[in-house]
């Protein structure tokens, strides 16, 4: 398989556990957020922000990304995270999550597109929770209902 490619996640929570480290977490570090509001991990940290989660910028090529400091690495954060949101491929994961068990992260979400199981074996050994291959957008506005969501509409007619 090539480093780029996404593995099938062998194993994610339940819906209701994914509901719930949505409700239960608010500080989320976005790995690989991009200054660009035209990508995807952007989109993705705005309507995090919207939606009252504290988001923490993690990105050694930025200093500040959509006005908030952004860190090199997770364990530059001089606070505690939660959730630790990776937008890398997924060869780029294993150290990302080592750094999230160092740091004490709760949770590891994988966007939608990226798994690797060895190191979300790895993490839910440690006590995290994980999430693989999921857009954590989409997956709140799933269950809290985002007039984002609804707002989005598709014309055949043309």
């Amino acid at each position: 398989m090539g480093n780029d490619q996404c593995e099938v996640p062998t194993f994610n929570p339940v819906d209701n556990e994914v509901k719930e480290i949505l409700q239960r977490y608010s500080i989320i570090a976005i790995v690989g957020l991009s200054d660009d509001p035209a990508k995807d991990s952007n989109k993705v940290a705005q309507y995090l922000i919207r939606h009252g989660y504290t988001v923490v910028p993690v990105n050694p090529t930025k200093q500040k990304i959509l006005g908030l400091t952004s860190y090199p690495n997770l364990k530059s954060i001089p606070f505690p995270l939660d959730i630790v949101d990776i937008f890398r491929k997924s060869a780029d994961v294993p150290p990302v999550v080592d750094e999230a068990i160092e740091i004490g992260a709760k949770v590891v979400w994988m966007q939608l597109g990226i798994a690797h199981n060895q190191s979300a074996q790895k993490a839910k050994d440690a006590g995290l929770q994980v999430v693989q291959s999921k857009c954590i957008k989409i997956e709140h506005s799933r269950y809290f209902g985002s007039d984002e969501a609804a707002s989005v509409t598709i014309n055949l007619s043309q």
